[in-house]
Formats: structure tokens, C-alpha cells, sequence
């Protein structure tokens, strides 16, 4: 018997040892992969609202059956919808800000009524709108007849840097400008906002430090794949080494950035240029730049301020975010689950798997109808069309429930020490 099984195994046919090797992770795939994701959010008037309104909560998520883990997810995103999504036609608006410096914001109004809702997105780190998962949420949301206007931070987009001055994660002066801009010019809109990745970073804390002005201008928001401590998402992108070689693209990209405008060269500036291109990190590139750019001590401190783990209870409009379990920009031990449990208006839908801006799904993810888009499409057309006005009652509603929960809120930052959610308190 022993010998006879030995003798197959030694001689096992090449058809067989693949369907053996299929099976197993096709058994993988449907108890490790597919999970149906969690919604962190306190039990009030947001979260029954979203259960009946939003179905794709309510279904499991199948990230494509070859494209599971996280940095694959992350990449093929990219290089999938590089290739299947068109450049969008913009109308294209240079708003000067109050410094004289000025920024690109791109309208996104095809098959749309003139009174339809508004969109207002934010790309990630050195994202503008021809960015591939911009072009995603703006397809969708023009299927969904929704108007859609994206702002490209200072000197991106093809824009020239007027001012010596480019953006960062905890600075939220030029969306508050961006976003009284665009309401005063639809006074009568109903206007959302969505962040992606460090656009959420700067969104998020607009909606924490502006809280009054963003609950009178808005109506909802989403955030995507955002690192919401920031101190241990850098330290989760440069582990090695797939993570890290994810975080040299980007230290690359934001070097390329910086390199073409001679007016951020003046020896009177506190930064060292020739020091900031040599960065091969993005800590290294926040070290020598973005916290000496925008007065902070130290990165340390730039960081500290830019997160967002700790903000919840300052947010007034309804935010949606989107985060995978599996994001190498952001270990799940930092996404505030806890937090949004006691929040009445942040609720965090989170995936066993999706990657960074991934979220592809399907045997062959070149559908453009892809989760991170349905999900964005279903929140916001609920949200904006509101045509029996259950999200505004929902709204007023949430605006009670928080005052009647909120009994005690933080009011000093979370350390670094502070004990984090651990991973076996999550079902993934």
C-alpha cells in the first residue's frame, strides 16, 4: 500500500499535481479570500441607513481569483485601468488663491443636467485627474448623473507653481478655498467630497478642522484607502521589501515633482534641494521637505498632525471610508475600528483584501464597473439625489444621536503607545 502510494506520488501526472494545487486554492480563496466586509460605525440613524441604501454592503467582496495579495492588488490596479480607461475631457478652471498662488480644477459635466449633484475629489500624494483611479470615480459617477470637479493640488495638473508653496497632508487652506468656490458657484447643489489616499489625509482634516464650514458646504463624503495614522503607515511602506520598493516609486515621484520649479531653489529657504531629490523614502522626502516647507520641528510632528485616528469626533458630515484590511500603506492595527464604533457620523467599511487603491475584482478585472466605483456610485447617488429626503432626515437624526452619546471625547492625541486593535478581534 505505502510503496504503491509512493509510487504514484513519484510518478504523478502533471495535470494532476495542477488540479490538486488548483483545488487547494480554490478552498483557500473562498475561506481565506472572499469575506463579506465589516462596517465599523456606531448603531444609529447612519448605519441604518446604510444598510438599506448602499446593497453593495450587504454582499461579499471576490477580489480576482489570481490577483489576492495586497502589493498585486496595488500594482495591477494601476496597470489595468492605466489601459482600459480613456483620458477624460475636462473643462478646465485656474482658480487663483488668496496668496496668488493657483491650482487646476478640472469639470467633469458630460450627460449631466446643470443642476445635478456635485462631486468634489481629491487625488492621492502626486495624483491629479488623468490619474487612473480618478478616472474611475468619475466614469462612475457620470453614469450615475453626477457631476464631478477635480481638484490638482498646487503644481500638478500641467499647472505652473506661481507661489513658493506646494501642499501637504495636514494642510486644508487651499481645499477650504477650493471648496467655498465651488459652492458659491452652486449655491443651490448638492456638493460631496472624496478623498483618495493623502487626498483623504487632506480631506479628513478638513472635515475635522473646518467642521462648521464643511457641515454648512456639504452634503456627504468618502474616503479611500487613506493611512489614517500616519507615523505607522510610513512605517508599514518601507518594510521590506515589496512594501518598500512600493514607497521608492513614490519618493521618486514626489522627487520628479519638486525637481522642475527653480522657485523652491533660494538659499534663504529652510530645506536643502540638492538633499530633498536624494530621498529615497517618502519619510526621507517628508524629513528634508514637507515638514521644513510647512514649520513643523520635525517630521515626527508633521506627521502627528496630518493623522486622522484621532479626529473622529470633530467631523460633522456624514464620511463614508473604504479601507482594505490588507493595505501596505496602512496595517490594520491603525484604522480607528474603535473609534468609528462610537462615531455617529464615520462609518469604515473594511475588506479582508484590496490592496492600496485596489479593490479589483472578477476573473478578469477590466470591467470598468469595479467595486472601489460601485461602492462610490451607490453612497453618493443615495446621498445627493436624496429624492424622498430620508439621507437629509437621516442627517438631523445623526446630529442628535451624537449629541446624546457624546458624553466624553478625546482631547488630546492618541500616543504612539497606546494599545492598538488587535488582529484577532477582526474576522479576517
Amino acid at each position: 500500500m505505502i510503496m504503491e502510494l509512493y509510487a504514484y506520488l513519484t510518478n504523478l501526472p502533471r495535470w494532476h499535481i495542477f488540479a490538486i494545487f488548483l483545488f487547494g486554492y480554490l478552498i483557500y480563496y473562498l475561506i481565506e479570500v472572499v469575506k463579506r466586509p465589516i462596517l465599523a460605525v456606531s448603531n444609529g440613524p447612519f448605519k441604518k441607513y446604510l444598510r438599506k441604501n448602499i446593497p453593495i454592503l450587504e454582499m461579499k467582496f471576490w477580489p480576482t481569483f489570481w490577483c489576492v495579495e495586497s502589493r498585486a492588488q496595488t500594482v495591477f490596479a494601476s496597470i489595468i485601468r492605466s489601459n482600459i480607461m480613456p483620458n477624460v475631457e475636462y473643462r478646465r478652471e485656474v482658480l487663483t488663491l488668496k496668496d496668488g498662488g493657483v491650482v487646476a480644477l478640472d469639470w467633469m459635466e458630460a450627460n449631466c443636467d446643470s443642476d445635478s449633484p456635485l462631486i468634489i475629489i481629491l487625488p492621492g500624494l502626486t495624483g491629479e485627474s488623468q490619474a487612473e483611479y480618478i478616472k474611475c470615480l468619475v466614469t462612475a459617477a457620470n453614469r450615475s448623473g453626477i457631476r464631478t470637479v477635480v481638484f490638482n493640488n498646487r503644481g500638478l495638473g500641467g499647472i505652473e507653481l506661481k507661489t513658493p508653496r506646494l501642499y501637504c497632508a495636514s494642510n486644508s487652506e487651499d481645499l477650504s478655498e477650493v471648496v467655498r468656490h465651488v459652492k458659491k458657484v452652486n449655491p443651490h447643489i448638492k456638493i460631496g467630497a472624496t478623498g483618495i489616499s493623502m487626498g483623504g489625509l487632506i480631506l479628513g482634516n478638513y472635515l475635522a478642522n473646518y467642521c462648521d464650514e464643511a457641515k454648512a458646504a456639504l452634503t456627504a463624503a468618502k474616503i479611500i484607502s487613506v493611512p489614517w495614522d500616519v507615523n505607522k503607515g510610513s512605517d508599514s511602506i518601507e518594510q521590506p521589501y515589496l512594501n518598500s520598493m512600493l514607497g521608492r516609486h513614490l519618493a521618486g515621484s514626489l522627487c520628479r515633482t519638486v525637481r522642475q520649479y527653480e522657485i523652491l531653489r533660494n538659499d534663504e529657504f529652510d530645506w536643502d534641494m540638492d538633499q530633498v531629490l536624494q530621498s529615497k523614502t517618502i519619510k526621507e522626502f517628508d524629513s528634508h521637505f514637507t515638514s521644513k516647507h510647512f514649520g513643523y520641528n520635525d517630521v515626527h510632528s508633521y506627521y502627528a498632525h496630518a493623522t486622522l485616528h484621532n479626529k473622529l469626533h470633530k467631523i460633522k458630515v456624514p464620511l463614508l471610508c473604504l479601507s482594505a484590511a490588507d493595505d501596505p500603506f496602512q496595517p490594520l492595527d491603525a484604522i480607528p475600528i474603535k473609534a468609528a464604533e462610537k462615531s455617529s457620523h464615520v462609518a469604515i467599511l473594511i475588506t479582508a483584501r484590496g490592496g492600496h487603491i485596489g479593490f479589483l475584482e472578477g476573473w478578469w478585472p477590466a470591467n470598468k464597473d469595479q467595486y472601489m466605483g460601485r461602492l462610490f456610485s451607490q453612497f453618493f447617488a443615495a446621498a445627493l439625489f436624496d429624492t424622498n429626503h430620508e439621507f437629509y432626515r437621516t442627517a438631523q437624526l445623526m446630529m442628535e444621536h451624537n449629541l446624546q452619546t457624546s458624553t466624553s471625547v478625546p482631547t488630546t492625541p492618541i500616543s504612539r503607545s497606546s494599545s492598538p486593535i488587535r488582529k484577532k478581534s477582526i474576522p479576517f
